[in-house]
């Protein structure tokens, strides 16, 4: 039986999201034939065991980026440079975008993905209260993460061209 990961959902063809993934859920990551998994974590938190052995036997590349804790926002501006540049180079694809719920860490890095992609202010802050929808304010996201999204500066990332 394969069953879907919360929050999960398609960003591009080949980048998805959602909650990290456990047992449960391998049968169904294996239709992905994922290449990569960004797992963006507070603090020093790794994936658990059998996520990392799951990983291994189907040749799943784990990048973990780790998020400070005590900050205010869900991610630093560091942090989504450094995800953007993982998740924007096609020799991760397939590749999937996970942190502990699939909400804030997440959503955040994705809002900021669809900044460089030149969606509108109002579509980007409406996907990303959606996938935060499991929260306790029905569907609203961070006040913080919002601003974050809003000031984030898109000509800072640098687009990498692959050729392949």
């Amino acid at each position: 039986m394969k069953i879907v990961p919360n929050n999960f959902g398609y960003v591009t063809e080949d980048i998805m999201r959602c909650t990290v993934p456990d047992e449960r859920h391998f049968p169904f990551l294996e239709t992905l034939e994922l290449k990569s998994i960004v797992f963006i974590s507070q603090g020093s938190r790794t994936p658990r065991a059998p996520l990392l052995a799951w990983a291994s036997e189907n040749h799943v590349t784990i990048l973990q980026r780790y998020v400070r804790e005590g900050i205010s926002v869900s991610v630093c501006e560091d942090v989504v440079f450094d995800v953007l540049k993982l998740v924007l180079d096609s020799r991760q694809y397939p590749v999937l975008i996970t942190c502990t719920t699939g909400r804030y860490r997440t959503g955040t890095v994705v809002a900021c993905l669809r900044k460089v992609q030149m969606w509108n202010l109002h579509s980007i802050i409406e996907e990303y209260r959606r996938f935060c929808m499991g929260d306790s304010l029905k569907g609203s996201g961070r006040v913080e993460d919002e601003q974050f999204i809003e000031l984030f500066d898109t000509d800072l990332v640098a687009v990498p061209i692959v050729s392949k």
